[in-house]
């Protein structure tokens, strides 16, 4: 059932919706949306944020940080999809109807690999329509110096086009038709995570794993949504000093907001790369899930 459900979105459902301009779907924290961003502007523009893309450390710093490991992650369950001109991963819950919580899923700076569809299915298991973004535009980097290269081509107009998309398949598909949906992302993911909250003001979730962080309270009030943010103590590029200055910063600008923290490199919770951890990765995931639960499937 989980197969035919996939495979029949990913064949047939929302030509119209893929094709067009994404549009702000209903959100149990109302359809409000920040304006659109202006083709024009600049990544400097519309990115906020005071920090640059490897952080506090030099990009040979940050590629020696992401030393990938051979280990291959399970065999992918969802589906591939078409989504706004890119391609998407899509994992459902098993025997699944809708309406369903939805998760937007942003890669780190490797790519849309098995790694995030793993993850993707794991967010499926836990109950909700997961939707794997790409912003490399189908390009997977197997060594850090592609994936520094993939990760500073990126246009920001174009990313938050289809992280909007995702949005609003998440809240239309008749499959899943989620009433509140949330972020996540992981390195150069968890940065778009929290970039996606500060320009879809109808996400119910946000959660960054050490990512890009805006810690001016200023920027931040545009934020109508719930934060989860999980750093290491040891990370060189989002240092701690960072992280205190993006926690201060949600408090004055009064957003919801929860920090862990780990005594962990960067990019600990990556089971394919170098720095995993896993007792402070699963017990971060223990967090994530409960935090999800909370703003995703409650009430």
């Amino acid at each position: 059932m989980r197969i035919a459900v996939l495979l029949m979105i990913a064949v047939t459902s929302l030509a119209g919706l893929l094709s067009c301009s994404p549009r702000s779907g209903t959100a149990s924290r109302g359809s409000e949306s920040a304006p659109p961003p202006d083709p024009g502007a600049s990544n400097e523009t519309l990115l906020r944020g005071d920090s640059g893309l490897t952080g506090a450390v030099s990009e040979e710093e940050f590629k020696a940080m992401h030393e990938p490991r051979k280990d291959q992650a399970p065999a992918p369950l969802g589906a591939a999809l078409d989504l706004a001109g890119s391609r998407a991963y899509l994992s459902l819950p098993p025997n699944a109807t809708a309406p369903l919580p939805g998760v937007i899923v942003i890669h780190e700076w490797w790519g849309l690999n098995d790694n995030i569809r793993h993850w993707s299915d794991r967010m499926a298991a836990d109950g909700y329509a997961a939707l794997a973004v790409d912003l490399y535009g189908g390009r997977v980097a197997d060594n850090p110096d592609s994936a520094m290269a993939f990760m500073k081509a990126v246009d920001a107009t174009r990313a938050l086009d289809i992280l909007a998309a995702a949005d609003s398949f998440l809240a239309q598909d008749p499959h899943i038709k989620a009433r509140r949906r949330g972020a996540i992302g992981w390195c150069f993911g968890g940065g778009w995570s929290l970039q996606t909250a500060l320009h879809r003001r109808d996400l119910a979730a946000c959660v960054i794993y050490y990512g890009r962080l805006v810690t001016s309270p200023e920027e931040l009030r545009d934020i109508r949504t719930p934060i989860l943010g999980v750093f290491g103590d040891r990370d060189k590029s989002i240092t701690p000093q960072t992280v205190d200055q993006f926690e201060g910063a949600l408090k004055r600008a009064g957003i919801p907001h929860e920090i862990l923290r780990f005594d962990a490199d960067h990019a600990f919770a990556n089971p394919s790369g170098a720095n995993y951890n896993g007792p402070a990765a699963a017990e971060a995931w223990e967090k994530v899930r409960a935090f999800l639960g909370k703003y995703l499937k409650q009430g």
